[in-house]
């Protein structure tokens, strides 16, 4: 990867951009304030509140996590970098085995690209010309570099066709086979896929690797209608390889995988018969990298194999009490533009006060506004203003983008990394 983009993260000016940073930070690179060790919990030249903040320990187990799992069953990883939009986080999963970077956006592939990341799975299909010319100049530059991407209609096809044009090396397509009726994208039927293969094959400017689809969208998804998706996806790569229309490929792309069924995802692929060509398994699931304390707490597969190990929410956002009006009311200086809220409320874990925390008894989210988290409060519950109040969120990709610069903190607070973002 890039040495020198990653330096210039480091020597990025602190000021009134990052929100939650030290006031007395202005003006420091942020490889200085990293240097000085702050504490989030500092009172002079401490951070003000509202702060998210990942977890050291909690980040780097997860990451060791999920690399273990991939080795464990044979699949390819790619993670999907939409999550964090994070090209230090990038670096970290591919230093932890990753194959490459999953991305949906072209701006997205840029800034992995800015940040030297080699191998690119784009899980949709690009029609956009500009872009197109931008990739074939990307691989016309770089024989490393390697981008495969999604391509789900005829009409696609030829607009990608058209764009690339003179190009000097062909676009690696996956077909994307669809989850059903009323799912997101992808061909509905093996027709519709076996229509726009044969649209790939009448081009010289893409080059069929493969299939690719996204288990999650499987209307009522459950472990029977997930698995019986995903034989329907192995089974298009087989007849596609009898019918050799991955002539010309080095080898085959077969993937899935969010982080609600990538048990599943193992399973079959562990299925999957002897082809033509070597496999490439691939993962794309990215909510783990810091996974959360509700939406993915619950449906990870994690919870349905724990022999396997556990993910661990990293994420904390600290909020302050300020306003207690009534005995069963209190309000945080938190509210939408800080906290995901788009799948479930954030929860309440602990109350600090005078350097102690505390479990949060009696104390849970009712509703956000913009700029503040309503509070419902138990009689009895201790909380007051002032206090710093600990909060668990739901759903990673609503609350990375949230944040321009992240402290990394240790379990005593003490802040060792800053993780800048790029929505």
């Amino acid at each position: 990867m890039r040495t020198e983009a990653f330096a210039g993260l480091a020597e990025e000016r602190v000021d009134h951009r990052f929100k939650g940073l030290p006031p007395d930070a202005d003006g420091l690179t942020v490889g200085e304030l990293t240097a000085q060790r702050r504490n989030l919990f500092a009172g002079a030249g401490g951070f003000t509140t509202p702060v998210l903040a990942l977890s050291a320990e909690r980040l780097e187990h997860n990451l060791a996590l999920m690399e273990t799992y991939a080795v464990r069953h044979g699949l390819a990883f790619a993670p999907h970098g939409k999550t964090s939009m994070a090209p230090q986080l990038f670096r970290r999963q591919i230093e932890h085995g990753a194959w490459g970077i999953t991305l949906a956006l072209p701006h997205q592939v840029r800034v992995a690209r800015e940040f030297g990341v080699r191998r690119v799975f784009l899980a949709n299909e690009l029609v956009d010309a500009s872009a197109l010319r931008w990739i074939a100049g990307e691989l016309a530059a770089d024989p490393g570099f390697r981008f495969v991407c999604y391509a789900d209609s005829v009409r696609g096809v030829e607009l990608m066709d058209a764009a690339l044009r003179g190009a000097k090396r062909p676009l690696d397509v996956v077909i994307e086979l669809g989850a059903g009726e009323g799912a997101r994208t992808g061909v509905r039927t093996e027709a519709d896929a076996r229509a726009v293969a044969d649209a790939v094959a009448r081009t010289r400017t893409l080059r069929l690797v493969g299939v690719a689809g996204y288990e999650a969208q499987v209307p009522g998804a459950d472990p029977a209608l997930v698995r019986a998706w995903l034989e329907r996806l192995v089974a298009l790569a087989v007849e596609f390889d009898k019918a050799g229309r991955f002539a010309g490929a080095d080898e085959i792309v077969v993937s899935a995988g969010g982080s609600e069924w990538f048990d599943a995802v193992a399973d079959v692929f562990a299925e999957i018969p002897g082809l033509s060509l070597p496999v490439l398994k691939l993962l794309r699931s990215g909510a783990y990298v810091s996974h959360d304390d509700v939406h993915y707490s619950r449906l990870t597969p994690f919870n349905r194999v724990p022999e396997e190990g556990s993910l661990e929410p990293a994420f904390r956002l600290w909020a302050q009490v300020v306003s207690r009006p009534s005995p069963d009311q209190a309000f945080l200086n938190a509210g939408k533009r800080d906290a995901a809220y788009d799948l479930d409320l954030p929860v309440v874990h602990v109350v600090r006060r005078d350097g102690t925390e505390r479990p949060a008894t009696g104390i849970e989210v009712s509703a956000l506004s913009d700029q503040h988290l309503w509070l419902r409060t138990e009689p009895g519950a201790d909380i007051e203003v002032g206090d710093w109040i600990g909060l668990g969120l739901s759903h990673p990709c609503t609350s990375f983008d949230k944040w321009q610069l992240i402290p990394v903190a240790e379990a005593d607070g003490t802040v060792v990394d800053y993780i800048r973002t790029f929505f």
